[in-house]
C-alpha cells in the first residue's frame, strides 16, 4: 500500500514539474525563444526510463529575461547564475542558458565560462561529453535535435564522444564513459577508447571518480564492464592500484576455475549487483563485494605440491582496503562497514556447510556490523566462480540462524549497571566481563545464571591478583 502511494505522489510531482517545464517554454515561446529539454532526461526519455532531474536549456532569450520568467513560476533559485543557471525552489528543475566553456587548468572548476543565450543549438551541443547526452527534445513539440547521432548511438548501444577538441578538457569523462557503458550495456567506441586512454585522469578529486563507480555500482547490471573498461584504457592503476594488483594472482583452479583473483572479483560483483535489491546498505554491500578479496594479493601462495592457497587473505587485506578504500573517500562509516564485511566474509559458508552450532553463528553474527548483508556477500561470493551454483540451503541454513540471533539478544543481558550492583567497580577488565556474560549469554544462559557466573571469575581474578601484590 505505502509503495502504492509512494508510487502516486512521485508521478503526481512528476505530472507537475512536466506542466511547469511546459509553462516555461510558452513563455519563451512568446517572447520569440525556445526552451530544449537537453542531457540525460532526453536520454532516459528516449530509452523509457524515468528520470529524477530535469534539465532545460532556454535559446534566444537574454538572461535578464530569463530571470524575469521563473520569476513568474515560482522562488528563483541561482545554482550558478554566472554559468547561466537556475532552477526553481522545491522542483528538481534546472534552467539554463547555452554557454561555452574552455579548459583554463586541471582542476574540474578551471574553466572559464560565457553564456551565449543566442547560439545556435549545434555549437551548444558540442560541449557535452557523449552524443547519447547530446540530444536535445523540443519541450513544447516533442521533437528532436540531434546533431551527432545520439539516437542512433543509444539504440545500438554505442558510447561515443562529441568532439576531439572538448572532450579532453575534462578527464572525469574517461570514468563516465565507462559508467554509461556499464549501465546501458553499451560498447565504447574504438576512437572514443582511444581517447579516453591517452587522457591523464590523476588530477582528479577522488569525490568525482567516487561518484562514477558509485552510479556504475548501483545502477549497472553487470558493474564489472566499468572496471574491465578502465582496465582496457589503462586507468585502474590511478584510483584503483589495488584492484588492478589482482589481476593476475592466481587461484586454485580446483574450487575457482574462472581465472585469476581479479576475475573472480568480476564475477562476484556482478552476481552481487543481483542481490543489492534486498541489501540492507546497497553501496556499502557493493564495495565489499568488489574489495572482499584484495588481501589474496599478499596471502596467495604455491605449497610445495602445487596447491595455490590464500590462507589469512581476510585478515591480510584489511590494510590494503584501508588504503584503497581512503584513495576514493572520507567517508568513515562505509570503510568500517566493508572492513568488517572484508573480515567476515568467509565464515558464514563455512559455518552453513559445517552445520554449525548456534553459538558459532550467534557469534559470527554479534561480529558483524550488518549480519543480513554479510549473508548476501557470502552468496555473492560463493555464486561468482564457475565450478558449481550456489547451494541455496546455506542461506537458509544462515537465515535461521539470524532469526536465531535475533530472539537471543532481544532477550534481557548483563549490563554494566548489572555489574556494579554485585559490587563490581569500573575499570580496565568491565568490558572484557560484558563480553563473557555475552558469550555465556550466546551458549544458552540466561541472564541471572550469565551474570552469577561472570561475577563469580570476575571476584576469583581480582582475589588472585590481590594475593599476588601481597607476595611482592
Amino acid at each position: 500500500m505505502f509503495a502504492i502511494m509512494a508510487q502516486v505522489i512521485k508521478m503526481n510531482v512528476e505530472n507537475r514539474e512536466m506542466k511547469l517545464a511546459r509553462a516555461i517554454a510558452e513563455k519563451v515561446s512568446e517572447r520569440g525563444g525556445r526552451a530544449m529539454f537537453v542531457g540525460g532526461f532526453v536520454r532516459d526519455r528516449l530509452m523509457g526510463a524515468a528520470c529524477k532531474d530535469i534539465d532545460i536549456e532556454v535559446y534566444g532569450v537574454a538572461p535578464a529575461e530569463l530571470r524575469a520568467i521563473l520569476g513568474e513560476m515560482g522562488e528563483v533559485v541561482e545554482k550558478g547564475a554566472s554559468f547561466g543557471v537556475y532552477g526553481l525552489a522545491h522542483t528538481d528543475l534546472d534552467i539554463a542558458m547555452p554557454r561555452r566553456e574552455r579548459c583554463v587548468g586541471v582542476g574540474h572548476k578551471d574553466f572559464d565560462v560565457s553564456v551565449d543565450p543566442f547560439m545556435d543549438t549545434r555549437t551548444a551541443s558540442m560541449r557535452r561529453d557523449f552524443t547519447i547526452n547530446a540530444m536535445m527534445m523540443d519541450v513544447l513539440t516533442g521533437d528532436l535535435v540531434d546533431h551527432w547521432g545520439g539516437r542512433a548511438d543509444l539504440e545500438n548501444r554505442i558510447i561515443r564522444h562529441v568532439s576531439d577538441e572538448t572532450f579532453a578538457e575534462d578527464p572525469l569523462r574517461v570514468f563516465r564513459g565507462a559508467q554509461f557503458a556499464a549501465r546501458l550495456e553499451a560498447a565504447v567506441a574504438p576512437k572514443t577508447m582511444a581517447l579516453c586512454r591517452s587522457m591523464d585522469v590523476s588530477a582528479l578529486a577522488c569525490e568525482r571518480v567516487f561518484d562514477e563507480m558509485e552510479k556504475a555500482l548501483m545502477k549497472a547490471g553487470k558493474p564489472s564492464v566499468f572496471f574491465r573498461l578502465l582496465r582496457e584504457m589503462d586507468h585502474l592503476k590511478e584510483f584503483f592500484p589495488e584492484l588492478e594488483a589482482c589481476i593476475g594472482v592466481e587461484q586454485n583452479p580446483v574450487y575457482h576455475p574462472e581465472g585469476d583473483v581479479f576475475e573472480h572479483t568480476m564475477l562476484v560483483t556482478d552476481c552481487a549487483a543481483e542481490l543489492r535489491g534486498r541489501a540492507k546498505w546497497p553501496m556499502g554491500f557493493m564495495v565489499s563485494a568488489l574489495f572482499h578479496d584484495l588481501g589474496k594479493v599478499v596471502a596467495t601462495e604455491v605449497q610445495e605440491d602445487g596447491r595455490i592457497t590464500a590462507y589469512g587473505h581476510e585478515v591480510q587485506g584489511l590494510d590494503m582496503l584501508e588504503r584503497q578504500m581512503e584513495r576514493l573517500t572520507r567517508h568513515a562509516k562505509l570503510i568500517e562497514y566493508v572492513k568488517n564485511q572484508m573480515w567476515l566474509h568467509m565464515r558464514p559458508n563455512m559455518l552453513a556447510q559445517a552445520q554449525s552450532r548456534k553459538k558459532k553463528t550467534r557469534q559470527l553474527f554479534d561480529m558483524s556490523v550488518c549480519p543480513e548483508d554479510l549473508i548476501l556477500l557470502s552468496r555473492a561470493d560463493a555464486s561468482g566462480k564457475l565450478d558449481e551454483p550456489y547451494n541455496e540451503t546455506n542461506e537458509r541454513f544462515l537465515l535461521e540462524r539470524l532469526e536465531d540471533y535475533r530472539k537471543i539478544i532481544a532477550r534481557p543481558m548483563v549490563t554494566g549497571a548489572d555489574l556494579i550492583k554485585e559490587g563490581l567497580k569500573p575499570g580496565p577488565r568491565f568490558s572484557a566481563w560484558i563480553d563473557r556474560a555475552r558469550q555465556l549469554h550466546f551458549s544458552g544462559a540466561d541472564k541471572p545464571r550469565a551474570l552469577a557466573q561472570v561475577v563469580a571469575e570476575a571476584r576469583r581474578e581480582l582475589k588472585a591478583e590481590q594475593a599476588g601484590e601481597s607476595q611482592k
